[in-house]
C-alpha cells in the first residue's frame, strides 16, 4: 500500500458540495441533456478537493462520469479564470491523441449555473502530488518522471497552426508579455508592499531572454496536474489548462524543472533528496531527455527562468490571497497557500541574484 502524503490526503478525491458552491442541478441537467452527447440523467454532484482557481465538480449519471469546471462566483480579475480558453484548447488537442479529457460542451450563459462552465469526460487514474513519489519503486519513479518529460516534449512538438490554434496567443516575446501580465495581475490583487516584488518588477522586463521557438505552452505543467495510469508510467490526461497560450516552450520546461530546486514540502519539490537512490532523474538528466526529444543542443542559464517562474507563481498566489480576503477562494487549502506570498517573492529574487541582478 502506498503511503499517502498530506497533500494527497487533503487534495485528492471529492467532497460534498459546500453550500456556497451549490449549482442549480435541474438547470444543469437540462443543459447537459441538450448539449452533452449521450447524457442521461439524473445527475449527482460532488466537488473535487484540489484546485484553488476554477471550482471543479464531479458529475455522476447513468450515462457515465463527467467533470464540470466553472468560473468562480463573484468579482474576478480581468482575463483570469478563462474556462472558455481551456475548452477551446482541449477541443483542439483531443483529436491529436495528446492526453486530455474528452471535451463535451461549453456553456457561456451564466444564467444556467451562475457562471460560465464546461463539461468534459472524467479520466479515471492516479493523481500524484508528492514529487518524491513515496511508496513507489525506484524504477516506477523513474518511469513517472520520464513520461512527464516526454509528454511535455510531445505538447511542444504539436503544430499549433495545424490544430487551429494559430491565434491562441499573441505574437512577440512571450516572457515580455508574461512579465507584464503578471505584474498587472499582482498589482490588481496586491494587499501589501513586498520589497522583492518591487525589485523583480523593475529587473525582469529589462533582462528577458530572446525567444527562439513558439509552441503551445500549458502554463502550469506539474505532477499534480496530470492523471497517471495505475501501475504504469503513462500520462492519461493533462489537466488545468487555464494558463495555456502560445509562447516559449522553455517557460513550461523550466517550470517543471523548478521541482529540482524547490525544497520538499509534500508537494512537487525534490531539492536535497537522494535522487539516485529514489530512482528520480537528476536535473541534468531531465534536461538531456527533453533536449533529445525536442532537437535542442542544450539550454541557456536557467536562473533567469527560475526567477521568472517564481515571480509568476507569486502573482498567482497573491490572487488567491486576495480571493481569501474577498471570500471567493474555492479551496479549503487556499488560506495556507496564500501565506506563501512573501517567501515565494524572496525565492524569486534569490534566483534573480544568481542570474546577475543586483
Amino acid at each position: 500500500m502506498s503511503q499517502l502524503s498530506d497533500a494527497e490526503t487533503t487534495m485528492v478525491g471529492t467532497t460534498a458540495v459546500p453550500e456556497k458552491d451549490r449549482l442549480d442541478e435541474a438547470a444543469l441537467t437540462a443543459w447537459m441533456a441538450q448539449n452533452v452527447e449521450g447524457f442521461e440523467g439524473p445527475l449527482r454532484l460532488s466537488k473535487f478537493k484540489g484546485g484553488q482557481s476554477n471550482p471543479t465538480y464531479r458529475i455522476d449519471a447513468p450515462s457515465g462520469a463527467y467533470v464540470l469546471r466553472r468560473k468562480p462566483f463573484g468579482p474576478l480579475l480581468p482575463s483570469a479564470h478563462a474556462v472558455d480558453r481551456e475548452f477551446r484548447l482541449i477541443s483542439a488537442l483531443y483529436p491529436t491523441g495528446f492526453p486530455v479529457a474528452r471535451p463535451f460542451g461549453l456553456c457561456t450563459d451564466e444564467g444556467v449555473v451562475g457562471a460560465m462552465f464546461y463539461v468534459m469526460g472524467l479520466v479515471e487514474g492516479r493523481n500524484l502530488w508528492d514529487g518524491s513519489l513515496p511508496g513507489l519503486t525506484p524504477e516506477a519513479r523513474r518511469g513517472i518522471y520520464h513520461t512527464m518529460i516526454d509528454t511535455l516534449a510531445a505538447l511542444h512538438g504539436i503544430d499549433h497552426e495545424a490544430v487551429g490554434l494559430g491565434d491562441y496567443g499573441k505574437p512577440g516575446n512571450y516572457f515580455e508579455r508574461q512579465v507584464g501580465r503578471w505584474t498587472k495581475q499582482y498589482r490588481a490583487s496586491e494587499t501589501e508592499t513586498i520589497p522583492e516584488m518591487e525589485k523583480l518588477i523593475e529587473w525582469l522586463p529589462r533582462t528577458v531572454p530572446v525567444q527562439e521557438r513558439t509552441s503551445i505552452v500549458h502554463g502550469d505543467f506539474r505532477i499534480d496536474n496530470m492523471i497517471f495510469a495505475e501501475g504504469a508510467p503513462k500520462v492519461l490526461a493533462v489537466l488545468d489548462w487555464e494558463l495555456s497560450t502560445l509562447g516559449d516552450p522553455l517557460a513550461d520546461f523550466s517550470y517543471l524543472l523548478m521541482n529540482w530546486v524547490t525544497e520538499p514540502e509534500g508537494r512537487s519539490g525534490i531539492y536535497g533528496l537522494d535522487l539516485e537512490a529514489l530512482g528520480i532523474p537528476s536535473l541534468d538528466e531531465a534536461v538531456d531527455r527533453y533536449c533529445a526529444a525536442t532537437g535542442r543542443s542544450g539550454l541557456p542559464d536557467l536562473n533567469w527562468y527560475f526567477s521568472y517562474n517564481l515571480f509568476r507563481l507569486t502573482g498567482i498566489v497573491q490572487g488567491i490571497k486576495k480571493r481569501v480576503i474577498d471570500g471567493t477562494a474555492s479551496s479549503a487549502q487556499a488560506e495556507r497557500t496564500a501565506a506563501r506570498v512573501p517567501s515565494l517573492a524572496r525565492s524569486a529574487w534569490h534566483f534573480a541574484q544568481l542570474a546577475g541582478a543586483r
